[in-house]
Parts: structure tokens; C-alpha cells; sequence
């Protein structure tokens, strides 16, 4: 079969794709005589389209499980989505706005309704383009945070903890979401430094002519809300105000002085506007002084009639009026420009308010311990290590989780509030109406109950994802079925830094509290897709390019290996489009590849012991590339295993082995190298294949004819033979002395059809015998003696080993000198880099012994050139 010039990705990614899913390669059975290796994927938002850190994220957790899948595992990637409360509420408002529908005009069934068509409509778009980058999840498998039983148990969790004493309602500040309407948790509030303005406003002292206070501050629309000033006790300048009472300009509202260790002397004007309903601080000064709380903020973030003027004005309109109020009565000191730190929520970007506020909250004090020892003790290992402090500060400083959102799209709170004023937990309003005549001894009926119009926080549905994707049942019986005995705990969770806390930790919690047990073994944690200014891709920045056009343009191979090529755990990534031109490149590489070797021609009577050293180097080599690649995936080094295997396969198969074999033009090859190079090839292809699985499978099959069984995406992965170092470094030595040779010929412009003899004076003659023929073809030599220097020959030194290339009067003995200098002055540089490494203790301690005998050895081979370079020179002299 005749193959075509160019890969031509298109033409093979829809035939294979639809190949492993029609044999059901993707599917997973509890099998209890296979090792379960079981991935749970981040549920992307039903919003959302394929971006480049799912590109990253995806493509790590499809070779890991199809790498697992080849170890003969049971290899079970499950999909799904996640309901994303906030972020889809607010899709669905905005199409109904476009049919010119108005939320408010609605009630919650037919807003439901909506966002249902909504997320039948978009909902699964990711999921599709996820399987155009080659993702082997198990489809059947595919989960939604909403689905009927994930809901069940979601509810069930809830009523759990509520009647465990763990969840409780009560008025407590939280950060507030003027655009979302809704509240949300400390970490769904990202801060951000803005440039702002610092105000200074002067306050009058109630009794006086002149007197004031000045106050600094960057939110002068929140005046109206204050209700005290607050001085240090120990603040000389004040002693004259305690006991006072201070006039709030604008609105001449009158507010005690008060005193308090809390304030800093020496920042600002060293006294400080008290506003407990807009500021964390200010809530907890209030509540120690038992000061009232003013709200002047509607859910919109506009001004309520509480605060007397500018009613109905958005919060950052209000800022500048009233500064210009402020200036117009004479009580604004001056401005400053002034950099703060702001909280913006984390889905809207919106600019979050301080808020007091009735919510639903989950202690965290205790629930959280089993999952800070699991972690600090390394039950559950982080990837890269470093995230383990920022783990630990978080666990050991966690507050309350406010768990509840003013939101319809979502689980519906499972609380229902009866005529008299209290309120009762049920799963549904029947068991509700029972529960709260047997309480109360009441005889309500069920239009006399009224459930909770707030839903969860989304991540109350994702903490519980590794168990409820395998069994719901389990948090209302506490029985496991087979499939959650067997799949959990997962083996391995890969995912974004930047929710290690929303949703990692949070698993961690569920996964003690309610299996007793960790949820994943390993947690490898990807860096950030950045530009190249180094700025986090996005759509607003216009700085993201197209997933699906990158795969259209240069393979999903291509682009899979291009993400990963400098993508080290935990690090951010700096895309650059020549990375995935250089996955394509190396597509192309493996492609011309296999062409070459499928149009040699093949002769049963030809000898193939010219290509024996050949063949031994190589398979040591490759022996020890797996053990290096096998190493790098079991300490998830995941871009060190791709850099590997691409080293592998272009510079050792592709650039050497397939050089020293090939034979002459139009020549035949003999049958016994032949048959050994498609090995090779196969078992190159193994190891290829969860970084570039298309590519691979088709080439696979190129060799031959192979039944549904002996598909590549469950071919036995390679198992490492012990390698021979010592042939290893001889072959390099070999390459050495040949791209010398070729450096030779470029610099004295000499061809490459031009053969000449070479001439090595060494004390290891065998090992040049041993490759005679290799360096006789890839050097074009015509012989290859050994013996002692030659006069009127060009000098270079491989190892301690000194060669010649007689030139017929052609040398330059200057040059020749210069040359030998340079490479002498090079090699004595090189000498005292390790010669440094060497004498420092602590590396020698603590690098791995291999490591440092390597550098011992290099030490020994530059002293060994440095003196036949040595020696050459003052023969030259």
C-alpha cells in the first residue's frame, strides 16, 4: 500500500475515533480480575466551550488513561458537566432578554423551563469537542451535576449535615454579587489590585464652629451608612473629641465617637468612619460596640432609600456625585490617587460588596482535619509538593461556608417554613408537612408550607463528584453498591491550581466524611495557559486562539503535543503556536519515517551482521529511554516523559538508527534488520500513542492487517529490559566522532560524497571496530585505521581519543592551533563547572547517586581531552 507524503490528520482522526468507539474501547465494567485505574474529570460549566487549559487539563488525563489502559488496567475515565449555578443563570437571562423576556416577569417553574431548553441546547457542546482532541472518556458514563439521582443526593447531603449540627442558617457578613444577585464564598472572590482614589472628608463636631475630623476613604458613597467615628484611646491628638459626637455630611445625620485599640495611629488621618453593614472589619467593631447596622445598598449594588440621598443611583455613579456634593459644601480635604486591593466575584467580575445576610453555612472547624492530615501526610500526594503550604494555610484558616445562593437554576434548598416562623428540613414538602405537625403538633397542609427560594453553592453538588458519579444511594442508605466499591477511591485527579480550593479540598472533606476514605491518590495540579506577554488567555483579551481551529490546522496530535512539550505540573504554560507547529512537525517526522522504512525492499539471502552493533545499540537505548519515561510518569512529569519519548524517536530512531541501517540507493535490505526495525517501530508506536493516539493507531495498523483485539489503544504497554550503559556511551562516543567529521567537512567546505580515510589513535580500538561500518557510511570513510598522530592532517579529539583526516597539504597549521585552543579553553570551562558541582556538599547529598556518579564521569572524560588536546597542540608548536 502506497502511503501518502504528508500526514494528513483529517483524513485519520474522525476513521479511528469512531473505530474505538464502536469496538468500546472507552468502556468500563467492574471486573474484579483487572486493577481498577479510575479518573473523574473536572465537570466543565454547561456554558462553557472547549478553551486552552481544558486543551491542557484533558490532554494529561487522556495519556494517563490510556497509558493505564495499555498496562492491561481497568481503565475508567468518567465525563461530565456541572449545573454552574451563577455563570448559567446568567446565560439564561440574557436569551431571555434577547426575546425580550424579563426574569421578574416569570415564575421559577417557567424560568426553569427556559433554562432546561437552555442547557439541552448548549449543555453538551464541550463534551463533543472534547472528543475531537482524542479524549477516551467512557461516554455512557456521562454525568450532569442536575441529573435526577446526582440532585437526590446532593439534597440528601444536606439534610445529612443539618441533622449532624453542621449546617446552620443565621445573619452573618458575606461577600455579595451586585450583578449576580447573589452571595458567595470567600473563595469565589478574586482580588485584584485597582487604580483608585483615596477621599478625605471632613466631618463636623455636633456643638462646634470649626471643629473636625478628617477621615480617608476610598468609598465616600457609604457615608450615609456610618454610625460611628472610631479614635484610638491612646491617640493624644483626640482627647478633646472622646465622648463627642461627629455630623455625617451631606445627610447631618449625628454619630458617636467611639474608642478603640483596633485603630492604627500611625495609617491615615489615624481615625476611622465605622460602617458595619459595607465593611468585614467594620461588622466586627460594630458587634463589639453594639452599634446599629445601616444598609444602604439594594441587591444591585444601587442606593435604597436608607440612604436619604441619590436613591436609586448605581453604588459607583453615587461615588462621583457625591464627591462633587462633598466639594460643593466645602468638607472634601483633597484627593488622592491610590492602588487597592479590590474583591471582584470570580464569575461575573463583578465588583463584590461586603453584605449582612440571612445564608445557609456549613461549619468547617471540624469536618475539615481529616482532609488537612491526609494531605500533610502525603495519603493524598499534591503534584508539584509546593501547592502543600498553600493547602495547609487554607485548611488551618477556613471559615464558615456559605453554602446557599439567591439564585433559581440549582438545587432548590430543602427547607420549608411554616406559619409559625419556624422552618423544618425534609426532602420533599409531603415529608415536610409530617415532620412539622409531629413537632409542632400542628395540622398544616402543604399550601401552607413555603420552600427556601435560595439553591446551593454549585460546588455542594462537585464536592461529592468521585462518589455520586458511582453511586447516590450511598448518602441516604450509607450502603456502597459494586461499582463505588470497586472504582473508589479514584486513582489520580487532574486539575487547575486555582480551584484547589473550591473543589479539591472540598472533595477531600466529602470523601472522609462520607466514605471514611480519600477520594483520589494523586492530585496533579496544571499551570495556566498564558500568551506570550504573559498574560492568562481569554476571550475578553482576544489573546486565546481557537481549540478547534488549532486541531483543524495542525492535528489533534500536533496540538496535544504541543501543549505538553512545556508544560511541567503545577507551572504556568507560555503558548507559543510554534509549539504546536513543532507537535505537527514531529507528526510529519514519525510519518516520513515509517514511509521510509515501508518502501525498502526486502532480500532474504542478505546478511545483516554489517547492522548487528546497530541493533544492540538500539535496543539498549531504548531499554533505557522507557526506564527514564516510566520514571517520569510515576513522579507525574508528564512533559518530561513527552521530551523523552520525542528524543527517542528523532534524534535516537530517526537521525541515527534509521541512518546507520538504511541501505544504499535502490539497494535491498536484508530481512533479519528488517523484521528487527518494525519492532522497533511497534514498540516506538506504544509508547507514542497516549500522547499522539491517532497518528498512532493508523500507523499500527499501516504494518499490518490486525484484528479488532490487537488494537493499539490496548496493545501491552512496554515493559523496560536491563540496558547495557556501557554500549550506550560507546555508541555515543561513535556519534561524536561522526558529527565532528561533518563539522569538518561544512567548515572546510568539503562534500559529503567526498570519502576520505581516518586515522584514531586510541587505546579502545574494538569499540570503532565494533561500529566500523556505521562510521564508515555516515561519514563516508574509505578506511578506518588506528595508530599514531599524522602529519599534515586535520586534529580533533573525541573523549581522550585523538583523530585524523589527512589533507594533502591542505592544512593550516594556525588554524589548527586556534581550533584546539578554543576547544581547550571550552573543555577547561567545562571541567570547573563540575569541578563546582562536585564540591558542593549539598548537592552531592542530596542529588540521586546516579546523578553524581554522572558528573564524576564527566569530570574524568574532560580531563582525559584536556590532556590529549594538550598533547596535540604542543605537537602542532
Amino acid at each position: 500500500m502506497s502511503l501518502a507524503t504528508k500526514y494528513s490528520p483529517e483524513s485519520v482522526e474522525a476513521k479511528w475515533y469512531a473505530y474505538w468507539m464502536e469496538n468500546r474501547f472507552f468502556s468500563s465494567k467492574v471486573d474484579h480480575s483487572k486493577e481498577p485505574y479510575t479518573i473523574v474529570i473536572p465537570p466543565p460549566n454547561v456554558t462553557g466551550v472547549l478553551h486552552m487549559g481544558h486543551m491542557l487539563n484533558n490532554t494529561i488525563q487522556d495519556v494517563l488513561i490510556r497509558k493505564a489502559r495499555m498496562e492491561g488496567k481497568n481503565a475508567c475515565w468518567v465525563p461530565g458537566t456541572d449545573h454552574a449555578s451563577i455563570a448559567t443563570e446568567a446565560k439564561v437571562v440574557a436569551m431571555l432578554k434577547e426575546r425580550g423576556i424579563d426574569k421578574k416577569s416569570l415564575t421559577r417553574e417557567e424560568f426553569l423551563k427556559y433554562a432546561w431548553e437552555w442547557k439541552e441546547k448548549y449543555g453538551g457542546i464541550i463534551l463533543e469537542q472534547l472528543k475531537k482532541l482524542g479524549a477516551s472518556c467512557d461516554w455512557d458514563r456521562t454525568k450532569f451535576t442536575m441529573d435526577a439521582d446526582l440532585s437526590d443526593a446532593v439534597i440528601s447531603v444536606f439534610i445529612d449535615l443539618y441533622h449532624k449540627g453542621k449546617i446552620y442558617r443565621g445573619i452573618r457578613m458575606v461577600n455579595w454579587d451586585p450583578q449576580g444577585k447573589t452571595a458567595l464564598s470567600d473563595d469565589e472572590v478574586v482580588t485584584k489590585e485597582i487604580s483608585s482614589k483615596l477621599y478625605y472628608i471632613q466631618y463636623k463636631i455636633e456643638g462646634t464652629e470649626n471643629d473636625h475630623l478628617t477621615i480617608a476613604t476610598t468609598r465616600p458613597e457609604t457615608i450615609m451608612a456610618d454610625v460611628a467615628i472610631c479614635i484610638n484611646p491612646n491617640d493624644p491628638r483626640f482627647n478633646h473629641l472622646k465622648g463627642k459626637q461627629a455630623i455625617i455630611p451631606l445627610i447631618n445625620r449625628a454619630i458617636p465617637i467611639i474608642e478603640d485599640e483596633y485603630v492604627d495611629m500611625e495609617f491615615g488621618t489615624g481615625c476611622l468612619k465605622v460602617t458595619p453593614a459595607h465593611d468585614v472589619n467594620d461588622y466586627e467593631l460594630g458587634v463589639k460596640h453594639k452599634l446599629e447596622v445601616i444598609d444602604i445598598l439594594n441587591d444591585d449594588g444601587t442606593l435604597n432609600e436608607k440612604a436619604k440621598i441619590l436613591i436609586g443611583e448605581d453604588r459607583f455613579i453615587a461615588r462621583k456625585k457625591i464627591s462633587k456634593l462633598l466639594d460643593e459644601a466645602g468638607q472634601l480635604e483633597k484627593i488622592e490617587d491610590y492602588k487597592s486591593n479590590v474583591g471582584h466575584s470570580e464569575r461575573t467580575d463583578a465588583v463584590v460588596e461586603p453584605k449582612l445576610s440571612l445564608q445557609w453555612f456549613l461549619k468547617m472547624e471540624d469536618i475539615t482535619m481529616p482532609a488537612l492530615s491526609s494531605v500533610m501526610d502525603d495519603i493524598i500526594q499534591l503534584h508539584p509538593p509546593k501547592f502543600k503550604n498553600m493547602y495547609r494555610s487554607w485548611m488551618e484558616n477556613v471559615r464558615d461556608w456559605c453554602i446557599s445562593r439567591q439564585l433559581w437554576w440549582g438545587h432548590q434548598i430543602p427547607a420549608y417554613y411554616l406559619p409559625n416562623g419556624e422552618f423544618v428540613v425534609a426532602k420533599t414538602n409531603k415529608e415536610a408537612v409530617q415532620i412539622a405537625n409531629k413537632k409542632f403538633n400542628t395540622s398544616y397542609k402543604l399550601e401552607d408550607l413555603k420552600q427556601d427560594d435560595d439553591v446551593l453553592d454549585t460546588w455542594f453538588s462537585s464536592w461529592l463528584w468521585p462518589i455520586s458519579v458511582f453511586d447516590t444511594e450511598v448518602f441516604s442508605s450509607g450502603n456502597k453498591n459494586e461499582e463505588l466499591k470497586y472504582y473508589y477511591p479514584t486513582n489520580d485527579l487532574v486539575t487547575a491550581p486555582e480551584i484547589l480550593f473550591f473543589w479539591v479540598a472540598r472533595m477531600i472533606i466529602s470523601g472522609y466524611e462520607y466514605m471514611d476514605d480519600k477520594p483520589f491518590r494523586n492530585v496533579y495540579l496544571t499551570g495556566i495557559v498564558r500568551d506570550k506577554l504573559g498574560r492568562k488567555m481569554s476571550k475578553s483579551l482576544g489573546n486565546s486562539p481557537d481549540p478547534l481551529e488549532l486541531i483543524k490546522n495542525f492535528g489533534a496530535d500536533g496540538v496535544r503535543t504541543g501543549m505538553l512539550f512545556s508544560s511541567p505540573a503545577g507551572n504556568d504554560l507560555p503558548y507559543d503556536e510554534k509549539l504546536v507547529e513543532q507537535g505537527r512537525n514531529f507528526a510529519n517526522k514519525i510519518w516520513n519515517a515509517f514511509r521510509l522504512v515501508k518502501g525498502w525492499e526486502i532480500d532474504d539471502k542478505l546478511s545483516g551482521e554489517s547492522n548487528k552493533a546497530s541493533i544492540e545499540w538500539f535496543d539498549n537505548r531504548f531499554n533505557e529511554a522507557l526506564t527514564e519515561i516510566e520514571d517520569h510518569f510515576n513522579k507525574f512529569r508528564i512533559s518530561d516523559a513527552l521530551m523523552a519519548t520525542y528524543k527517542l524517536v528523532w534524534d535516537d530512531f530517526c537521525s541515527w538508527y534509521l541512518e546507520m541501517i538504511k541501505p544504499a540507493y535502490q539497494q535491498p535490505i536484508d530481512a533479519e534488520t528488517y523484521n528487527k526495525t518494525i519492532i522497533f517501530f511497534e514498540e516506538i508506536l506504544k509508547i507514542l500513542h497516549p500522547f499522539m493516539p491517532f497518528l498512532t493507531e493508523e500507523l499500527w495498523h499501516q504494518i499490518k492487517d490486525r484484528n479488532t483485539h490487537e488494537a493499539l489503544i490496548v496493545a501491552e504497554w512496554p515493559k523496560a529490559n536491563v540496558f547495557n550503559k556501557i554500549q550506550i556511551e560507546e555508541a555515543n562516543q561513535v556519534f561524536e566522532l561522526v558529527s565532528q567529521i561533518r563539522n569538518i567537512r561544512a567548515s572546510k567546505g568539503i562534500s559529503p560524497k567526498e570519502a576520505f580515510s581516518l586515522t584514531i589513535k586510541t587505546n579502545q580500538p574494538m569499540l570503532y571496530q565494533r561500529f566500523e561500518a556505521v562510521l564508515k557510511k555516515l561519514s563516508n570513510l574509505t578506511e578506518v585505521s588506528f595508530g599514531d598522530a599524522l602529519e599534515n592532517a586535520v586534529s580533533f579529539i573525541v573523549k581522550s581519543d585523538e583523530c585524523f583526516i589527512p589533507m594533502e597539504g591542505q592544512v593550516n597549521v594556525e588554524e589548527e592551533i586556534e581550533n584546539i585552543r578554543k576547544d581547550l579553553e571550552y573543555t577547561k570551562g567545562f571541567l570547573n563547572s563540575v569541578l563546582k558541582k562536585l564540591s558542593n556538599e549539598r548537592f552531592v547529598a542530596g542529588a540521586p547517586a546516579a546523578v553524581v556518579e554522572n558528573e564524576k564521569k564527566k569530570l574524568v572524560d574532560a580531563e582525559a581531552k584536556i590532556n590529549a588536546l594538550e598533547e596535540a597542540l604542543s605537537k602542532l608548536k
